[in-house]
């Protein structure tokens, strides 16, 4: 990570000094916690300069709330909680400035989905995703499964995946997103169920290829 330069204001340091049980340390902030703070804000943003911002105005925002913590979680959990608050904010202010039609697709995407009928935007036949072989509940186990996951989550058209990391990542409900994303709910139904749906068609494709290439090794071709 970029080193975060960050001078803290002597009185904060003077004032978080005092001998409390939970008084946080922002002496040792960026140390302890700027590197995971930061990959975890890339992986949202997906822009070196940009999570970098977002972790300083954390930091900055995490210092004058320090009479806030209560020591119920760990400093770490707490900073997430204020980066991810911090990601959320720049997300609806891109959001006034994108259009809605963003999220749209390409029309060979469009063939995953019923266009007509009873079934409309469901999956077609062809388009419908296979079963794995695999025991979903062992794959979360596996570091190499959530990098791929991390890789084609990262391969989505970006308002996708903002739309799949504010609602399974971050836990925001379909009226919040809608909110931050500025979207109709119909909209944010749609671009969660394609997000999902192609993100698990890359999942199908990018796993069963690493899972291929982890054979040939084993077997020393």
């Amino acid at each position: 990570m970029h080193a975060l330069a960050m001078d803290l204001p002597k009185t904060v340091e003077v004032s978080t000094a005092q001998n409390h049980d939970h008084v946080p340390n922002p002496e040792k902030w960026v140390n302890e916690h700027g590197d995971y703070l930061y990959s975890y804000a890339l992986m949202r943003v997906r822009n070196g300069e940009l999570a970098e911002e977002i972790v300083q105005d954390t930091f900055l925002a995490a210092l004058k709330a320090c009479h806030n913590f209560s020591g119920q979680s760990s400093e770490r959990t707490w900073l997430v909680g204020i980066l991810k608050h911090k990601i959320v904010d720049h997300f609806r202010r891109v959001s006034r400035e994108r259009p809605v039609a963003d999220f749209e697709m390409s029309s060979s995407d469009d063939d995953l989905f019923q266009k007509s009928g009873e079934w409309i935007e469901h999956w077609t036949q062809e388009g419908a995703p296979k079963e794995w072989a695999n025991d979903p509940s062992q794959l979360v186990e596996q570091a190499e499964f959530w990098e791929i996951f991390n890789r084609c989550l990262a391969q989505l058209p970006a308002r996708l995946a903002e739309a799949f990391k504010l609602r399974e990542i971050d836990g925001l409900s379909s009226e919040e997103i809608c909110q931050v994303l500025n979207v109709s709910p119909n909209n944010l139904w749609v671009m969660l169920h394609r997000a999902r749906s192609l993100l698990r068609r890359s999942l199908e494709v990018n796993w069963i290829a690493f899972q291929t290439r982890s054979e040939t090794t084993a077997r020393g071709g």
